[in-house]
C-alpha cells in the first residue's frame, strides 16, 4: 500500500510538471492534439498506478517523451503557419449578420441543434440578433451581438455610436489571412497597396487587421504599433 501512494505521489508531481511545461493553455480549452496528449499521459499514468510489479520508469519514460514531442510540436507550429493550419484548423466563421453560412455547418458538421444549443448557453435566442459567430479551433463559438441587442451599450440609450463590427484580421506572422481578406472585401491587391503606401513589407508585419472605426492597426516583429485611419477615408 505503501508504494502504491509513493508512486501515485511521484506520478502526480510528474503529470503536474509536463503539464506546466507545455503550457497555460493546455488548462484551458484543449486544441486537438494538447487532448490527444492529455489522454495519453493519463492512460500511461494508469497503468503505472494500476500494477505495482511495472517500474516507474516505464510510465517516466513514455510520459516525458510525449511531453517533449508536443513542446517540439508547438515550437514547429510557431514557426510553420501551414503546419498550424494542418493540426489546429483556422476559426471559421459560421454566421454572418445573422445569415447562417450553411457550407460551414456541413464542413464542420454541426446541426442546427448544436448551434442552437451554443446560442442559448451565451443567452442568445434569436439569430437574426448576431452580427458573428466564429468557431474557434477548439470547437467552441463565440458570439459577436449587433450593437443594439447588446447589454448597456450606447446604442440602448439611444446614443450615436459608431459601426462597432469586429476588425478584420489581415495579416498575421508575416503572411496574408485570408479568411480575414474575404470578409474584408477590398482584395489582395488593395492591402498590397496600402501596405506599399506604409513603406512596409508583408514579412515584417506581426499583425495587421482593420476596422470601420478605428482604422489600420498594426503591430511589427520588431515590437513596434501604430493605428492610422481607416483606408478611403480622409
Amino acid at each position: 500500500m505503501l508504494i502504491i501512494i509513493i508512486r501515485s505521489v511521484l506520478l502526480y508531481i510528474l503529470i503536474v510538471f509536463a503539464l506546466r511545461l507545455m503550457g497555460k493553455k493546455q488548462l484551458a480549452q484543449l486544441q486537438p492534439s494538447e487532448l490527444v496528449t492529455t489522454i495519453l499521459i493519463s492512460n500511461i499514468a494508469t497503468l503505472s498506478l494500476e500494477d505495482s510489479a511495472v517500474p516507474m520508469v516505464y510510465g517516466i519514460i513514455p510520459i516525458m517523451t510525449i511531453v517533449c514531442t508536443d513542446v517540439f510540436m508547438s515550437f514547429i507550429m510557431l514557426k510553420s503557419s501551414r503546419l498550424r493550419r494542418i493540426i489546429t484548423g483556422t476559426p471559421q466563421i459560421i454566421i454572418s449578420d445573422g445569415v447562417i453560412d450553411r457550407r460551414v455547418m456541413k464542413h464542420l458538421r454541426y446541426s442546427v441543434d448544436e448551434l442552437m444549443e451554443a446560442m442559448r448557453e451565451c443567452m442568445i435566442f434569436d439569430i437574426s440578433q448576431v452580427q458573428y459567430a466564429i468557431v474557434e479551433t477548439t470547437g467552441k463559438i463565440n458570439f459577436y451581438q449587433k450593437s443594439c441587442y447588446r447589454n448597456t451599450e450606447n446604442g440602448d440609450m439611444g446614443l450615436q455610436v459608431p459601426n462597432c463590427d469586429p476588425p478584420c484580421l489581415l495579416i498575421k506572422d508575416g503572411e496574408i489571412n485570408y479568411p480575414g481578406l474575404r470578409r474584408w472585401g477590398k482584395g489582395e491587391a488593395t492591402l498590397r497597396s496600402m501596405i506599399a503606401e506604409m513603406n512596409l513589407n508583408i514579412k515584417d508585419i506581426f499583425l495587421l487587421t482593420d476596422s470601420k472605426d478605428k482604422g489600420v492597426y498594426t503591430v511589427l516583429k520588431n515590437g513596434s504599433q501604430s493605428g492610422t485611419k481607416p483606408i478611403g477615408k480622409p
